[in-house]
């Protein structure tokens, strides 16, 4: 262990419970964990112990519901201890007990609900909340507010189901959350709670939901029992459905850093044994769910300020798994402990890679979310872009192969490189061969702007691999027919990527290809006009404009990233609404038909509303989309039955799809 790390494996304690590390599995929604009856499933069971095993010392499952009647959930989308608290008991306590072999400890989150924020794929169109007011995905619906006795009810399953998880086991609770625009920060904050009576008003009476139901939990599990409380320092709202961006200046409409402090003082002062902190909220929910947009360790210099107000641990997440940046966080007095979701999921041993000093061997998270966030708002289950296995570790791990065989992977972008990492892993001969100069695929290019330096630890992380594994990686090789042919491969992976659709627009000089002025091979000059509005187009577009380049976006359908998914909506709306804070026009349901004497003539596309416009620039650079490149693959596909199309050959989708089909391939030859 390096010994600037040392202070990451000092024990801290919550209340009276020791925990072993500074590492914390930090809660998120456990999509796909659990069953109808609102009990663990052995999928919730082993991702939870997996982490423990990683070296964590305090593991939260998160998101766990207090009832199910006021705001009803499709069940089973998140676990909920009195649905059927014999169950509960049974399964969870599998869990905690596994947990605590490994002397790490385990709290569970409970959750008063979403409130205005409820998820209409969850919850459907039941809308509560303080007060009257608009519902946050759902145009035109106003909440219902809560009645005083619903509220009660609350507060006393709230007692009920931390006496549950107490009998199962778990060393705490947290609480879900005056945090986030969730239904508790909801009655905390002014902006959301008009109500007269004696859950609104006064800062007092906003809190006093909160501050019931630890009084109520330490009444009945005993003052000794910790609960933590998830809490957003700062809000980050401009508006209804309007959040504030890093260095934006605007007026805070939900709750500001002076009552922030004021209103922990109080909860503090309640009984809560730790705050789990970050800012944010859903109307700026990039917050909350940093993207690869935010900084690293984006919330220290509130939690810094959260911290000198209360005398209880301040646990700090976001983007904080450079071990680096976390040990010089606690030393300096900002954070007490590292909370750790996305990266524990893409590596569930970082803990323990830091502790024996293989930090170069953390597979790195993307902050991409797209097998996190993105699949839990749509597909109701979260998993991993870069860790296949995340989620479903017992069923989809990589075994060894009883037969050992040679296997031939051409390409060298993450499809081909992942299906190089099983294949070796699962003791096969390998041979990767890559016709450019270096592994890595269009992530190369993609990897370039500051905001993707984890794009560019992903391909070193990958380097390593294959080295260690003993791949054998063949550079500067292009594969034909022939070679394929006479080779001596028991199977054939072919991983030949895609390449750039070309762009013909009838009198430009200037048509590069994003890939090109990304890798500095084309001067874009300093008016730059990008077709297509993808994630690629947007992408670069941001890294133009960051330069000071006035950049110009044309996309031909009526909004821009309408391809791109399952795109969490914190890295879609964070990126959109940074393309307009930097000036980048946007004009959508147009085309750009030619380059004229006065400039580059953009119309709307057929059937579309508005004349002829004229845009002055440099260069276009096209975005506007790949084609598989399956050459190869149409040659030899008949040669040996063993043959497979996978990563963008295959289908253009993105980093996770690339690795997720590579793996599913390689664990299965």
């Amino acid at each position: 262990m390096n010994d600037s790390h040392a202070n990451l494996f000092q024990p801290i304690k919550i209340g009276t419970v020791e925990i072993k590390n500074r590492f914390m599995l930090a809660p998120m929604g456990p999509g796909g964990f659990c069953e109808a009856d609102g009990s663990f499933n052995y999928r919730g069971v082993e991702f939870y112990v997996e982490r423990a095993r990683g070296g964590a010392g305090l593991i939260m499952p998160g998101v766990t519901m207090v009832e199910n009647e006021i705001e009803k959930c499709s069940l089973p989308s998140m676990p909920c201890p009195t649905l059927n608290p014999v169950n509960f008991i049974k399964t969870a306590k599998l869990m905690t007990e596994r947990v605590h072999a490994y002397g790490a400890k385990i709290f569970i989150q409970l959750s008063a609900g979403f409130g205005r924020v409820s998820i209409p794929s969850i919850v459907g169109n039941t809308a509560v909340a303080p007060s009257a007011i608009p519902h946050r995905w759902l145009p035109g619906v106003t909440c219902r507010p809560l009645a005083i006795e619903e509220i009660r009810t609350y507060i006393a399953k709230f007692a009920d189901s931390a006496e549950i998880c107490q009998k199962a086991g778990f060393d705490g609770v947290e609480i879900h959350a005056v945090h986030e625009g969730y239904l508790l920060d909801q009655f905390a904050i002014s902006f959301f709670n008009q109500r007269t009576d004696d859950y609104g008003g006064s800062l007092e009476n906003r809190l006093r939901f909160a501050t019931d139901i630890v009084k109520v939990i330490k009444g009945r599990c005993g003052r000794d029992f910790p609960v933590s409380l998830r809490y957003s320092l700062k809000s980050f709202i401009k508006d209804w459905l309007k959040g504030g961006l890093p260095g934006e200046q605007f007026e805070e409409k939900g709750r500001d850093i002076p009552e922030g402090i004021e209103a922990a003082t109080m909860l503090e002062s309640a009984g809560y044994d730790a705050f789990n902190g970050d800012v944010g909220c859903y109307d700026a929910w990039y917050w909350n769910h940093p993207p690869m947009y935010q900084e690293k360790g984006l919330y220290l210099p509130y939690n810094e300020i959260l911290k000198k107000a209360v005398s209880v641990p301040v646990i700090t997440a976001g983007r904080m798994d450079n071990p680096d940046l976390a040990s010089r966080a606690i030393a300096e007095g900002k954070t007490d402990m590292i909370g750790l979701a996305r990266p524990l999921m893409a590596d569930p041993e970082l803990p323990n890679k830091i502790r024996s000093g293989r930090v170069s061997k953390i597979r790195p998270c993307l902050s991409c979310q797209e097998g996190c966030m993105g699949r839990l708002a749509k597909y109701a289950s979260i998993s991993c872009a870069v860790n296949p296995a995340c989620g479903r570790e017992r069923e989809y791990g990589i075994e060894p192969s009883g037969k050992k065989r040679e296997v031939m992977i051409v390409g060298g972008g993450v499809a081909g490189m992942e299906a190089a990492r099983v294949a070796a892993i699962r003791g096969h001969k390998v041979d990767l061969y890559e016709a450019g100069k270096a592994l890595g695929g269009v992530v190369i290019a993609g990897g370039v702007p500051d905001f993707k330096e984890d794009d560019r630890a992903l391909i070193a992380w990958y380097e390593e691999e294959l080295a260690d594994l003993g791949i054998t990686v063949h550079l500067n090789e292009r594969i034909d027919p022939g070679t394929v042919s006479v080779s001596k491969a028991d199977a054939v992976i072919v991983a030949t990527g895609a390449k750039a659709k070309e762009l013909a627009i009838s009198g430009a000089k200037n048509v590069y290809s994003a890939t090109d002025v990304l890798l500095g091979k084309a001067d874009p000059g300093e008016r730059v006009l990008i077709v297509g509005g993808g994630l690629v187009g947007c992408e670069t577009a941001l890294w133009l404009a960051e330069k000071g380049k006035r950049v110009t976006i044309v996309e031909l359908l009526d909004g821009l990233l309408k391809c791109a998914g399952p795109l969490c909506h914190a890295n879609g709306d964070m990126l959109q609404e940074l393309l307009h804070f930097k000036k980048v026009e946007v004009i959508t349901g147009s085309r750009v038909v030619e380059e004229g004497p006065q400039g580059f003539v953009i119309e709307p596309r057929e059937g579309g509303g508005g004349g002829a416009r004229i845009v002055q620039a440099d260069c276009i650079v096209a975005a506007i989309g790949y084609d598989p490149e399956t050459t190869l693959y149409e040659r030899v596909k008949d040669q040996t039955a063993d043959i497979y199309l996978t990563g963008d050959a295959l289908q253009v989708q993105n980093i996770m799809y690339a690795i997720w089909g590579a793996y599913e391939i390689a664990r299965n030859i």
